[in-house]
Order: structure tokens, then sequence, then C-alpha cells
């Protein structure tokens, strides 16, 4: 079986520098504990490296872009040669004027093809690896060149102080949402602009409705059920860093967690439909958001797939960005959907633009 994305999508180019996917309700969905043997698509890798948290026996990452592996790869260099706060400074979430010196600690570590794919990129290494993709400098416009004219850097500062959820509704409505808020966001998040500048057009295949409105609407439950001086994915977008709140994978607690199983870490160039034709059987598998990029017909030829290649009681979990997919009633009988469970993760979900969390278990 083909993979449907491969065809149509250009993954010649680093997409997404960062995974702005959250791994806190990752983690909590498909528990990858010890003995078990987690799938994963390596996107950036903070995800993938999440997953050795919890000391796995084995978690392979996949993916079908060379540059997104090589920002894998880059990464695990970096937590075998670097300390908590180099890590920092390399991927940009902290200030750093070092960051071509950390690069060069960690080349004898690379492969040679990921040694060229970076030294031929030095300069969004000086930027910080977590500003290289194409969705960052999407989101770096809209943080320099829309916001400015919707909200004062004071006022963007407001957004971020801590607030009851209450004062967090009064400040949206009295102090945040304005027509200009409204109007440029709409603008900017639009189905024709997000695909010339942010994503590729053809993850909007299977779109139905407006872009804009759905992710305007999850924007206002991120600065308002949720709290924005807690959200790590809100900051990077409003201000272009962490300033203290971190994705779970560069938390200084998790650092040496993750440094000790880098052992059990494997990844490779190839579609998942690939993988799922040999005879490995795994645990956990963190799907992303790849099936809004498919048909409804190959997304239920891949769920059999998977679900052949599962053990018992194995956990897929996977997001819906803006195209609704859960599991088929075909798949009844071998696929049980946990629908309690992924609605109380997607509750607090702070990686707000997806529509939905789905966690299912295999029968």
């Amino acid at each position: 079986m083909r993979s449907e994305a491969a065809e149509r999508a250009d993954f010649s180019s680093i997409r997404y520098a960062q995974c702005w996917e959250d791994a806190d309700v990752l983690l909590e969905a498909l528990e990858p504990g010890p003995g078990k043997r987690c799938l994963s698509i390596a996107s950036a890798g903070d995800n993938t490296l999440a997953l050795l948290a919890g000391a796995p026996e084995r978690v392979l990452a996949i993916d079908l872009s060379d540059a997104q592996l090589a920002c894998l790869e880059l990464r695990v260099a970096a937590y075998q040669r670097l300390q908590h706060s180099e890590l920092l400074g390399l991927v940009g979430s902290i200030a750093c004027e070092r960051r071509g010196q950390l690069y060069d600690a960690c080349r004898q570590h690379l492969s040679p093809g990921c040694l060229r794919f970076w030294d031929e990129r030095r300069a969004l290494i000086e930027e910080g690896i977590g500003n290289a993709g194409k969705f960052e400098r999407y989101f770096k416009m809209f943080r320099t060149r829309i916001l400015p004219l919707i909200h004062s850097l004071g006022r963007v500062s407001e957004l971020f102080q801590p607030r009851s959820k209450e004062q967090r509704f009064q400040f949206y409505e009295q102090r945040w949402n304005s027509l200009r808020w409204n109007l440029l966001f709409r603008i900017f998040f639009s189905r024709q602009v997000m695909g010339a500048m942010g994503r590729d057009p053809e993850f909007f295949r299977y779109v139905e409705g407006s872009v804009a409105e759905r992710i305007l609407g999850r924007a206002r439950y991120a600065m308002t059920e949720l709290a924005p001086a807690e959200n790590p994915y809100l900051q990077w977008i409003m201000t272009g860093g962490f300033h203290g709140v971190l994705p779970f994978a560069l938390r200084e607690e998790n650092f040496e967690q993750i440094r000790r199983n880098l052992g059990a870490l494997e990844w490779r160039r190839c579609a998942l439909e690939e993988v799922l034709d040999q005879e490995e059987r795994f645990d956990a598998f963190n799907l992303s958001n790849i099936f809004e990029y498919m048909s409804i017909e190959a997304y239920e030829q891949l769920l059999r797939q998977l679900v052949a290649r599962s053990k018992p009681g194995a956990r897929l979990a996977y997001w819906n960005m803006l195209a609704p997919r859960s599991r088929p009633e075909s798949l009844a009988g071998s696929l049980d959907p946990l629908p309690e469970l992924s609605a109380a993760l997607f509750r607090k979900d702070k990686a707000f633009f997806y529509s939905a969390f789905v966690v299912e278990r295999v029968i």
C-alpha cells in the first residue's frame, strides 16, 4: 500500500522545526512504559523523544522527510553531547550566542547525510533550530507583521499574566477580542494563506468548512479555558519564546531520563505503510495528525494494517486538525474507541489548534 500523502505533498524541506502537539496528553494516552514497543511519526522529534522518558523497550520513529529526520537526529546528538541549558540554547528556547559552537559539539554524533544537511544550513542553526521550519516562519510572520497591527507588546505581555478562569474570560472579551483581532486572524489563518505559507496546500484536500473560524475558536479556548501563562505553544506563537514554560521533552526534569534511554530509539525514512508490511508488532502508536491527509477509504485501510501490527491492548493516538477521523464501524470488532479518555485529554491539550484528540485501543 502506497502512502497517499507521499504522492502529493512536498517533503523536501523542514516543514515543522518543533512538534506542535502536546506531549503531555500523548504520554497519558499511550503510557509508554517498560517493555512497550512504540511507533512514532518523527516530525521534528520532540514527541518521539518524550516517549523515551517512560523507558519503553523500543521507539521506532519514521517520517517521509529526510529534513524532518535531520531535525530528530540533531536533537538526539544534542541530548548526547550537551547539557540541558545548552540544548535550550541550540533549540532557540533561550537567548544564546554560541549556537554554532554547540552544533560543532554535536557534529561527531551525526550521520554523513545529516551532517551535510545541517552544514549547508548554518544560518538556521544560528537562529535556533526550533525556528527552522516553514510552519515556524509562518508563525513568525504573524507575530511580527500581523499581531502588532492588533495589539501592543504591552497587551501581549498582559495575556500571559496568571489569572483565574473568570479573569481570563474577562480579559479576552474586554481587552483582546477586538474587531481587528477577528478580521486579521481570519485572513491570516485562512485556508488560502495557511496553505501557501504554513502548511502544504495538499493537506487541505479533505477539509470542509471554514479553516479560520475553527482555529479562531480554538485560540479563544486556549486564552480562556486554558491558562496562557502555562502554555508553551501559545507563548512561542505570540512572543517567539517559551519564557520558562517548556514542552515535555525540553523540561529539565525529563532531560536525563530521555538521555538515558536514547539507546531504545531508532529512526528511518519510510512511509507508515512500509513499516506495517513487516512482522514487528507494537504496543503504542503516536500517529500525529497523518489521517487528515488521506481519504476516508485510505484511512480505513491503514487502520486495518495498524490493527494487524498491534499487540492486544495496543493504543493508537492521533489528532484531527480540520478533517474529522475516528474509528469506522467496519472496525468495531477489532478497535475500541476511548471517548471519555480522549475528551478528557483534549480538554487540557495546550496545542490548541486541533479540533479533536483520538485515543483508540486494539481489542
